[in-house]
């Protein structure tokens, strides 16, 4: 059975118009031409398709059966050649994307949209994980490109675009024993336990951990959900009070007295020198190369 795209979209025409003679009007050929299609198509499908008594031909039951499935076969056939082509040219077969974890409630969908616009067939993976992890799937490959927050040691195979900034904020419940104090001494925060999103991998010692005692998770949802309980302290987005405003009543945001913590990071998007980026990780690269160039509208106003 050797079935292509032009006879499923003649035999299409023929049954939407009503005539051989009225689709090769509409697709720009002979009516011989239609009519030797649809009797090829009758030949290789080994069924009768129309019954040609009068002046029109009328479709049989067969026919129409398998009408109902040629759009969507017809969709699927130009969507194939469009991701064949898009491969041609040097796009990857899917891309995988890590997410830091503190950053899951910021727009990074946005990026995904972007991507998904230019690249409709493409297969996008997201995976979430702590910084240090995420930071291990992009070296090794398992992650094309990453968010991530920046870091003061960069690996010398590592690339960068900044793209925002992000706030962190250290909170507890507000029956904690920390909220009692307007300000917090850098002692009563070593004494106090202490919830840290960090690696899964136990030999990698957490970023932001200031208490001796301290217990971790690899994501801040799990790390709210123990502060809200009042079994530590620790350091959250300040977004997730937008996202969510019963925070606000249920949160005290600390205050340090002895020392200023740096809560404030760049988020960047990262990904190795050494890996071959395909065509959609290259183009959301130079999209945000694009729009950081572009005058920020708020200085000019």
């Amino acid at each position: 059975m050797n079935i292509n795209q032009d006879q499923l979209l003649i035999f299409k025409t023929v049954i939407e118009t009503g005539s051989f003679s009225a689709a090769a009007r509409k697709l720009g050929k002979v009516p011989s031409a239609v009519s030797m299609s649809i009797a090829n198509l009758e030949i290789d499908l080994n069924l009768q398709l129309f019954q040609r008594v009068g002046r029109e031909p009328i479709p049989t039951e067969e026919a129409m059966v398998l009408f109902e499935k040629t759009d969507q076969l017809l969709v699927e056939m130009k969507q194939w050649k469009q991701h064949a082509f898009a491969l041609s040219t040097g796009l990857e077969s899917s891309l995988n994307i890590v997410v830091v974890s503190e950053l899951l409630h910021t727009n990074w969908t946005d990026y995904i949209s972007i991507i998904e616009t230019k690249f409709p067939q493409l297969q996008i993976n997201i995976f979430s994980a702590p910084q240090e992890d995420a930071q291990k799937m992009l070296l090794n490959g398992t992650a094309q490109l990453a968010l991530m927050f920046e870091r003061e040691h960069l690996e010398g195979n590592e690339q960068f675009v900044e793209l925002k900034r992000e706030v962190l904020v250290p909170v507890s419940s507000k029956n904690f024993e920390l909220a009692k104090f307007d300000h917090v001494s850098f002692e009563q925060i070593l004494q106090s336990r202490q919830i840290v999103v960090a690696s899964r991998d136990k030999s990698i010692k957490p970023e932001l951990l200031y208490s001796k005692s301290y217990w971790r998770t690899d994501n801040h949802h799990s790390a709210c959900s123990i502060i809200l309980q009042n079994l530590a302290w620790g350091v959250l987005p300040l977004e997730m009070f937008n996202e969510n405003p019963e925070l606000k009543h249920q949160l005290k945001i600390l205050n340090f007295s002895d020392f200023t913590p740096k809560f404030e990071y760049f988020v960047d998007l990262v990904w190795s020198r050494e890996s071959q980026l395909g065509a959609a990780a290259r183009f959301l690269i130079n999209h945000i190369r694009n729009e950081r160039k572009k005058p920020n509208l708020t200085e000019q106003n």
